[in-house]
């Protein structure tokens, strides 16, 4: 079966002052249909870039970056983006922000009406339809951005940092939201972290990168079964995963050195 996402020596560098920096040195990586895919890496690896060539926001320099096999040529509404900031139209309830994409779409008012009671739903938040964004926490605005781009139906999810700026428990909690609904409506995620126990909750497979240039490290899968549970979360597996992933992040080979 091909890959729903696939970087086939991906290469991007930066022009620099009398010099070039390389962002991504020959990164291959091959993302299957449906699958939850997670990457780490240390600051400077490239793991936003990757995800922003996927989305068709960031080109790269040589090789290539497809979805379905069509080469990636700009944004497009079978790839959902999600980033660290909500991005919530302030003058807009939580059911107009999660229409908004439809309504760009030229979706008819009723079926946009139903897509996007369906995502706000699948969030949590169908008791805050009409509320505006300056009345909810920061948990329940990312949730609204994450029911935004389910709405418009998107075959990929692009996650970079969703959680970053959110406090402990809320960021668990939205974690178990995430897989819920992942669940339900299963689609292919690219989630991009710095938050090594979160990577492993999350995922199937953790990528972890390395910098200079951003490359891929190593590929680990994660045998956990799904849906995951605080169980598991205390699980001696899920410690034994965590710590293989937390060495191989923190403990890497500078570049260019032996493995």
């Amino acid at each position: 079966m091909s890959p729903k996402i696939s970087f086939r020596d991906v290469v991007k560098t930066y022009p620099m002052k009398n010099t070039t920096f390389t962002a991504l040195g020959q990164v291959s990586l091959d993302i299957g249909d449906r699958e939850f895919v997670a990457v780490v890496g240390p600051s400077g690896c490239g793991k936003s870039t990757l995800l922003s060539m996927v989305a068709g926001l960031v080109e790269p320099t040589s090789g290539t970056v497809t979805v379905d096999g069509a080469p990636v040529a700009g944004p497009g509404p079978d790839r959902g983006v999600i980033f660290q900031q909500y991005a919530l139209f302030p003058w807009l309830t939580v059911r107009g922000n999660v229409e908004f994409g439809l309504k760009l779409a030229h979706v008819p008012a009723a079926e946009r009406r139903r897509r996007a009671e369906h995502a706000i739903e699948l969030v949590g938040l169908a008791d805050f339809a009409d509320a505006l964004p300056k009345t909810l926490s920061g948990g329940m605005k990312q949730r609204c951005a994450i029911a935004r781009a389910y709405a418009v139906d998107p075959e990929v999810l692009l996650m970079d940092e969703p959680f970053g700026a959110l406090d402990a428990l809320t960021r668990v909690q939205l974690q178990d939201q995430l897989l819920d609904t992942w669940t339900q409506e299963r689609r292919t995620v690219l989630f991009i972290t710095h938050d090594v126990d979160e990577a492993v909750y999350l995922a199937g497979r953790v990528v972890v990168m390395a910098a200079r240039p951003g490359r891929v490290h190593r590929i680990i899968d994660v045998d956990l079964p799904y849906p995951r549970t605080e169980e598991i979360r205390l699980s001696t597996e899920f410690a034994r995963i965590r710590n293989d992933v937390w060495t191989q992040v923190y403990h890497q080979s500078p570049a260019g050195s032996a493995a």
